[in-house]
Protein backbone atom coordinates (compact mmCIF):
# COMPACT_ATOMS: atom_id res chain seq x y z
CA UNK A 1 0.00 0.00 0.00
CA UNK A 2 1.38 3.38 -1.03
CA UNK A 3 1.79 5.81 1.84
CA UNK A 4 -0.02 9.08 1.18
CA UNK A 5 1.39 12.40 2.27
CA UNK A 6 -1.03 14.62 4.22
CA UNK A 7 0.32 18.13 4.66
CA UNK A 8 -0.97 21.01 6.78
CA UNK A 9 0.16 24.31 5.28
CA UNK A 10 1.86 26.53 7.83
CA UNK A 11 1.24 30.04 6.50
CA UNK A 12 1.26 31.72 9.93
CA UNK A 13 -2.54 32.14 9.99
CA UNK A 14 -3.75 28.74 11.15
CA UNK A 15 -4.45 26.95 14.41
CA UNK A 16 -1.88 24.24 13.83
CA UNK A 17 -2.14 22.65 17.27
CA UNK A 18 -5.89 22.14 16.97
CA UNK A 19 -5.89 20.55 13.51
CA UNK A 20 -2.83 18.46 14.41
CA UNK A 21 -4.69 17.01 17.39
CA UNK A 22 -7.57 16.10 15.09
CA UNK A 23 -5.38 14.08 12.74
CA UNK A 24 -3.59 12.44 15.66
CA UNK A 25 -6.93 11.30 17.05
CA UNK A 26 -7.81 9.47 13.84
CA UNK A 27 -4.37 7.86 13.73
CA UNK A 28 -3.04 9.13 10.42
CA UNK A 29 0.43 10.41 9.61
CA UNK A 30 0.71 14.06 8.65
CA UNK A 31 3.25 16.84 8.47
CA UNK A 32 3.21 20.59 9.01
CA UNK A 33 5.39 22.70 6.76
CA UNK A 34 5.91 26.08 5.14
CA UNK A 35 8.23 24.58 2.52
CA UNK A 36 6.80 25.13 -0.97
CA UNK A 37 8.45 22.08 -2.49
CA UNK A 38 7.15 19.74 0.20
CA UNK A 39 3.68 21.28 -0.22
CA UNK A 40 3.91 20.80 -3.99
CA UNK A 41 4.84 17.12 -3.56
CA UNK A 42 1.99 16.35 -1.13
CA UNK A 43 -1.01 14.17 -1.92
CA UNK A 44 -3.44 15.91 0.45
CA UNK A 45 -3.36 19.54 1.53
CA UNK A 46 -5.10 21.10 4.53
CA UNK A 47 -5.44 24.87 4.97
CA UNK A 48 -6.56 25.83 8.48
CA UNK A 49 -7.21 29.47 9.28
CA UNK A 50 -7.78 31.94 12.09
CA UNK A 51 -7.62 35.71 12.07
CA UNK A 52 -8.29 38.25 9.33
CA UNK A 53 -8.77 37.73 5.59
CA UNK A 54 -6.29 40.43 4.55
CA UNK A 55 -3.33 39.23 6.59
CA UNK A 56 -4.08 35.61 5.67
CA UNK A 57 -4.00 36.44 1.96
CA UNK A 58 -0.74 38.35 2.40
CA UNK A 59 0.78 35.25 4.00
CA UNK A 60 -0.70 32.96 1.32
CA UNK A 61 0.67 34.84 -1.68
CA UNK A 62 3.77 32.68 -1.93
CA UNK A 63 1.70 29.48 -1.91
CA UNK A 64 -1.07 30.36 -4.36
CA UNK A 65 0.68 28.75 -7.34
CA UNK A 66 1.34 25.40 -5.62
CA UNK A 67 -2.21 25.34 -4.21
CA UNK A 68 -3.66 25.96 -7.68
CA UNK A 69 -1.47 23.28 -9.22
CA UNK A 70 -2.45 20.80 -6.51
CA UNK A 71 -6.14 21.32 -7.23
CA UNK A 72 -5.67 21.26 -11.01
CA UNK A 73 -4.00 17.85 -10.54
CA UNK A 74 -7.17 16.58 -8.82
CA UNK A 75 -5.50 16.10 -5.46
CA UNK A 76 -7.69 16.49 -2.33
CA UNK A 77 -7.69 19.89 -0.61
CA UNK A 78 -9.49 20.93 2.58
CA UNK A 79 -9.90 24.52 3.83
CA UNK A 80 -11.14 25.10 7.38
CA UNK A 81 -12.79 28.22 8.87
CA UNK A 82 -10.82 31.21 7.50
CA UNK A 83 -9.31 28.57 5.24
CA UNK A 84 -12.73 28.36 3.58
CA UNK A 85 -13.14 32.11 3.23
CA UNK A 86 -9.77 32.64 1.51
CA UNK A 87 -10.84 30.17 -1.19
CA UNK A 88 -13.38 32.73 -2.37
CA UNK A 89 -12.81 35.57 -4.83
CA UNK A 90 -13.00 38.28 -2.16
CA UNK A 91 -14.20 39.23 1.31
CA UNK A 92 -16.00 42.26 2.69
CA UNK A 93 -13.51 42.09 5.56
CA UNK A 94 -10.70 43.26 3.27
CA UNK A 95 -12.07 45.26 0.31
CA UNK A 96 -9.74 45.32 -2.67
CA UNK A 97 -7.79 42.24 -1.61
CA UNK A 98 -8.26 39.22 -3.86
CA UNK A 99 -8.85 35.77 -2.45
CA UNK A 100 -7.52 32.57 -4.00
CA UNK A 101 -10.59 32.57 -6.29
CA UNK A 102 -10.89 28.78 -6.24
CA UNK A 103 -14.59 29.18 -5.48
CA UNK A 104 -16.31 32.09 -7.24
CA UNK A 105 -18.09 34.31 -4.72
CA UNK A 106 -17.30 36.30 -1.62
CA UNK A 107 -17.38 36.32 2.15
CA UNK A 108 -19.62 38.79 3.97
CA UNK A 109 -20.29 39.78 7.56
CA UNK A 110 -23.01 37.86 9.36
CA UNK A 111 -26.21 39.89 9.57
CA UNK A 112 -29.33 40.04 11.68
CA UNK A 113 -30.22 40.16 15.34
CA UNK A 114 -27.49 37.70 16.27
CA UNK A 115 -24.36 37.64 18.34
CA UNK A 116 -21.14 38.12 16.39
CA UNK A 117 -18.94 36.19 16.24
CA UNK A 118 -20.99 33.05 15.78
CA UNK A 119 -19.36 30.92 18.45
CA UNK A 120 -20.49 27.50 19.57
CA UNK A 121 -22.31 24.43 18.36
CA UNK A 122 -24.71 24.41 15.45
CA UNK A 123 -26.50 21.70 13.52
CA UNK A 124 -25.34 20.91 9.99
CA UNK A 125 -27.85 20.20 7.26
CA UNK A 126 -26.32 18.38 4.32
CA UNK A 127 -27.84 19.64 1.06
CA UNK A 128 -25.60 18.16 -1.64
CA UNK A 129 -23.63 14.94 -1.81
CA UNK A 130 -20.01 15.41 -0.82
CA UNK A 131 -17.47 12.67 -0.08
CA UNK A 132 -16.23 14.41 3.08
CA UNK A 133 -19.79 14.57 4.47
CA UNK A 134 -20.58 10.93 3.81
CA UNK A 135 -22.43 9.49 6.79
CA UNK A 136 -23.00 12.98 8.21
CA UNK A 137 -26.32 14.81 8.55
CA UNK A 138 -27.96 16.80 11.33
CA UNK A 139 -24.84 16.40 13.45
CA UNK A 140 -23.59 19.34 15.50
CA UNK A 141 -20.31 21.11 14.73
CA UNK A 142 -18.29 23.83 16.41
CA UNK A 143 -18.17 27.29 14.78
CA UNK A 144 -16.14 30.44 15.51
CA UNK A 145 -16.54 33.11 12.82
CA UNK A 146 -17.89 36.56 11.97
CA UNK A 147 -17.96 36.20 8.17
CA UNK A 148 -19.66 33.60 6.01
CA UNK A 149 -19.22 32.65 2.36
CA UNK A 150 -21.71 33.37 -0.41
CA UNK A 151 -20.77 31.37 -3.53
CA UNK A 152 -21.95 32.36 -6.99
CA UNK A 153 -22.91 28.74 -7.70
CA UNK A 154 -25.30 27.21 -5.17
CA UNK A 155 -24.51 23.75 -6.55
CA UNK A 156 -21.19 23.73 -4.68
CA UNK A 157 -22.90 24.22 -1.31
CA UNK A 158 -22.53 20.92 0.53
CA UNK A 159 -23.97 21.91 3.91
CA UNK A 160 -25.72 24.78 5.66
CA UNK A 161 -26.68 25.77 9.18
CA UNK A 162 -29.12 28.25 10.68
CA UNK A 163 -27.73 31.35 12.37
CA UNK A 164 -29.97 34.35 11.88
CA UNK A 165 -30.95 32.67 8.63
CA UNK A 166 -29.39 29.97 6.51
CA UNK A 167 -25.63 30.29 6.08
CA UNK A 168 -23.15 28.16 4.18
CA UNK A 169 -21.25 25.72 6.38
CA UNK A 170 -19.44 23.62 3.77
CA UNK A 171 -18.47 23.77 0.09
CA UNK A 172 -17.53 20.93 -2.22
CA UNK A 173 -16.46 20.64 -5.85
CA UNK A 174 -14.56 17.66 -7.23
CA UNK A 175 -11.41 17.35 -5.07
CA UNK A 176 -11.83 20.76 -3.37
CA UNK A 177 -13.60 20.89 0.00
CA UNK A 178 -14.06 23.40 2.79
CA UNK A 179 -15.87 23.85 6.08
CA UNK A 180 -16.71 26.99 8.03
CA UNK A 181 -16.86 24.94 11.21
CA UNK A 182 -13.89 23.27 12.88
CA UNK A 183 -14.11 19.50 12.35
CA UNK A 184 -11.12 18.95 14.62
CA UNK A 185 -13.05 20.57 17.51
CA UNK A 186 -16.36 18.87 16.76
CA UNK A 187 -16.06 15.51 18.46
CA UNK A 188 -16.85 12.23 16.75
CA UNK A 189 -18.73 13.77 13.81
CA UNK A 190 -15.85 16.13 13.05
CA UNK A 191 -13.29 13.35 13.20
CA UNK A 192 -15.41 11.38 10.73
CA UNK A 193 -15.07 14.27 8.28
CA UNK A 194 -11.29 14.20 8.66
CA UNK A 195 -11.34 10.42 8.11
CA UNK A 196 -13.49 10.84 5.01
CA UNK A 197 -11.02 13.37 3.67
CA UNK A 198 -7.96 11.18 4.21
CA UNK A 199 -9.69 8.23 2.52
CA UNK A 200 -10.40 10.08 -0.73
CA UNK A 201 -8.98 8.46 -3.84
CA UNK A 202 -6.16 10.24 -5.63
Amino acid sequence: MVKRMITIIDYKSGNLKSISNGFRKIGVDFQITDDKQIIADSDYLVLPGVGAFGSAMENLKQYSDVINEHIQNDKPFLGICLGQQVLMSSSDEAPGIKGLNLFKGHAELLKGNIKIPHMGWNQLKVCNNSPILEGIDKEYFYFVHSYHVVPDDNNIIAGVCDYGGEIVASLSRNNLFSTQFHPEKSGRAGLKILKNFTRLEI
